[in-house]
């Protein structure tokens, strides 16, 4: 079960909350706001992934809506003298079709950004560093190796790295497994983070996957 379910989702409501918090009872609300959603957070995910961006967080209500951006990196989303959040909500504003000034002086529009300590335990950061490193054509063995090692130092009680494709331009595309420690996937009380970055890479894509048991 734990090797086919995705590890965040199966453990909603659990040990863990949902990305997104809000409900509405109208349909074509509902649907709207959740389109949105996915628009808002691929477009944070690509605009700020040098600033290791690992999670968003969306609560709305009917008259406004609070981003919590979670970064290994806050300044470079906030900017000097807090000139990167303005533009970021004039985006966010456009992508909601709020463009009037009457409009936007109604909906409020609040971002908090929150600095993760230990970027190390976030599986979205580890895995993005790991699929960076392996587009620049480093060692994959020992960039694993080495990466795991940082995750078990940052109190992590297991990782688990697994890699596929035409790895180091390869004919034919293997699949490969790394794992230290105790990652427990069936077990719905072990506080598992899961997350998946594709690397591009001269002869293809390499797909990075990543299990962190935290503390």
């Amino acid at each position: 079960m734990g090797n086919k379910v995705n590890a965040n989702a199966l453990r909603l409501g659990i040990s863990r909350t949902w990305d997104s918090r809000w409900f509405f009872s109208n349909n074509k609300l509902f649907k709207e706001s959740l389109i949105q959603d996915l628009q808002i957070r691929k477009f944070l995910m690509r605009r700020y992934q040098p600033a290791g961006l690992t999670q968003v967080e969306i609560e709305r209500s009917l008259s406004g809506m609070n981003l919590i951006l979670h970064s290994v990196r806050p300044g470079m989303i906030i900017g000097r003298g807090g000139k990167g959040l303005e533009e970021v909500k004039h985006k966010i504003m456009e992508l909601l079709g709020i463009k009037l000034q009457k409009e936007k002086e109604k909906f409020k529009l609040e971002i908090k950004v929150e600095q993760v300590k230990k970027p190390f335990l976030s599986a979205r950061y580890v895995a993005e560093y790991i699929s960076e490193r392996i587009a620049k054509n480093f060692p994959h063995r020992g960039l694993v190796h080495s990466t795991m090692e940082k995750v078990k130092e940052s109190g992590a009680l297991g990782v688990k790295i697994a890699i596929g494709g035409r790895i180091r331009g390869a004919n034919i595309a293997r699949h490969e497994k790394y794992q230290i420690g105790k990652v427990p996937l069936s077990s719905v009380k072990a506080d598992i983070d899961y997350a998946q970055s594709p690397s591009l890479t001269r002869n293809g894509y390499v797909g990075i996957k990543v299990w962190i048991c935290r503390p």
